[in-house]
């Protein structure tokens, strides 16, 4: 199969890549950073799609700093919403067959314990620019299907965390420090709130998820990416500590405690295991482990 995938030099793209490569797909890639091909360019897409003419796109371009998007509404918007537009405006144009474009579980936005677990049915409240925005994009990704009879499936990946991920995230950040106190000899890891649940699925597990959609998914319909189990914070935190050849223990500090507006968000994969066949294969503490080992690769380096 003839793939292209947008977003490439992220951290899920660098993965589904592999993955696809793997699996015995032709695989093209685009990534702003490393082409300069932009998807809010319609015209400029098209011309990628004409020259490359992929069967199906793997669409993760896009804008992802949830934090960040309070500040920068507008772009995160014309990323996530405008460019989903495009990619499915061009594929379209240029005669692809297959779009599968990756949503957020962040569209369910504030739940209580009565909500979960979370389904596809499950109604949508963004509260931040960037759960907007992907809201948006889900919505055009469905119209292209009702009004245009594409072939499209969206997903709505819940957190997802493994090596190569930015230390913006929880996982990976525990991760630096450990590694820093392992080198420095420090046995104090400061830590902040770590009483959050939420439902964790290694990227690996993730992206073979997306191919499986492709290649068996419904079009038009929305899937849930999600392991169905809810860990928490401190959980993860004392799992990379057990792993570490270091003594250390975790230690409150008040100045990274904030408020917790979602104590525990929790998904069900239900309708992608029942169209796919999919489980979650890697286990919680070889995800960890293999985190552990990237960021103390990087730090060697």
């Amino acid at each position: 199969m003839k793939a292209l995938v947008t977003g490439a030099g992220g951290f899920v793209g660098r993965h589904l890549v592999d993955h696809l490569a793997a699996s015995g797909d032709d695989v093209a890639v685009t990534d702003f950073v490393v082409d300069r091909v932009d998807i809010t360019d319609p015209e400029a897409f098209v011309e990628l799609l004409r020259r490359v003419r992929p069967e199906v796109i793997y669409h993760l371009a896009g804008a992802s700093d949830v934090g960040g998007s309070w500040t920068t509404p507008h772009e995160t918007f014309r990323a996530n919403a405008e460019g989903t537009l495009n990619v499915l405006w061009a594929a379209r144009e240029a005669g692809v067959e297959r779009t599968l474009t990756i949503g957020s579980a962040d569209v369910y936005g504030k739940v209580t314990p009565e909500d979960l677990p979370l389904t596809e049915r499950s109604p949508l409240r963004p509260v931040s620019p960037y759960a907007a925005s992907k809201v948006a994009a889900d919505a055009v990704a469905e119209q292209a299907f009702r009004g245009f009879g594409q072939h499209v499936v969206r997903t709505r990946p819940f957190n997802h965390l493994g090596p190569g991920q930015s230390d913006k995230f929880v996982a990976p950040a525990l991760a630096a420090r450990i590694v820093a106190s392992e080198r420095s000899g420090e046995r104090e890891i400061r830590v902040g709130n770590l009483s959050p649940q939420r439902d964790f699925t290694d990227v690996r597990d993730v992206v073979r998820a997306y191919r499986l959609l492709v290649e068996h998914g419904s079009p038009g319909e929305a899937y849930n990416v999600c392991s169905g189990r809810a860990i928490a914070i401190e959980q993860l935190a004392r799992t990379m500590i057990d792993l570490s050849p270091a003594e250390l223990e975790l230690v409150s500090d008040p100045e990274l405690q904030r408020g917790v507006d979602i104590p525990v968000l929790l998904g069900d994969a239900g309708l992608l295991r029942r169209d796919t066949g999919w489980e979650p294969e890697i286990p919680i503490e070889v995800t960890l482990g293999d985190l552990l080992d990237d960021v103390r690769s990087r730090v060697t380096a």
